[in-house]
């Protein structure tokens, strides 16, 4: 099955031998911007594990209101973490950032954005920026067809299912809130900071 690299946006597919090694491994990006393998280092953007403060020392970039979220795991599966901050006018209003000994990306993706949804007061309309394109299809493409369907589809189980359905809740409660992707490692300040926060867990350093 093809995926969508997150930085560089190209379709691209991983070969079988590697999905063996990598059970349930759903990768983020293409081999030329993350190397071809969980945790591995490419030529393109990666992910640098930098404290908070770096961040902001080093990306200036992006969108400056919104909640921005990010997730990983390494290797995927394995541990992992996620991160949320809300920003207004380029003003952290709130954050919220925690792991997992034991996950997947794609869990934390969707953790952090349902912890994202839950930043923002009633009311206040903003954008809900995730680098995952495969969450923003499952919310505003997927998730609405599976439960009419009454939570099923015809190509087998819903991969996270308890975590589809409680950010498809959140996000329909909430028409308020837009979900958008953003492109990972692109220089977005604040996309930078949420990840920042996803690998808090890795650091000593906040």
């Amino acid at each position: 099955m093809a995926s969508t690299c997150v930085t560089c946006g190209a379709a691209f597919t991983v070969p079988a031998r590697v999905r063996e090694r990598y059970p349930g491994w759903t990768p983020k990006q293409c081999r030329a911007c993350h190397g071809g393998a969980p945790g591995g280092a490419g030529g393109g953007a990666v992910e640098e594990n930098l404290p908070l403060a770096e961040v902001l020392a080093k990306f200036t970039g992006g969108p400056q209101d919104g909640v921005f979220t990010d997730g990983s795991a390494n290797p995927n599966p394995g541990p992992g973490g996620w991160g949320a901050v809300y920003v207004d006018g380029g003003e952290v209003v709130d954050q919220a950032h925690g792991h997992d000994p034991r996950t997947t990306n794609n869990r934390m993706e969707l953790t952090a954005l349902i912890a994202g949804y839950d930043l923002v007061p009633e009311g206040v309309v903003t954008t809900v920026y995730t680098d995952s394109r495969l969450c923003v299809d499952t919310i505003t493409k997927w998730a609405p067809v599976w439960e009419r369907r009454g939570w099923t589809r015809k190509t087998g189980p819903i991969a996270n299912l308890d975590l589809v359905r409680e950010l498809y809740e959140r996000a329909r409660a909430r028409p308020e809130l837009r979900l958008e992707w953003i492109a990972a490692h692109a220089g977005a300040r604040w996309n930078e900071y949420a990840d920042s926060l996803s690998t808090a867990y890795r650091r000593a350093e906040l």
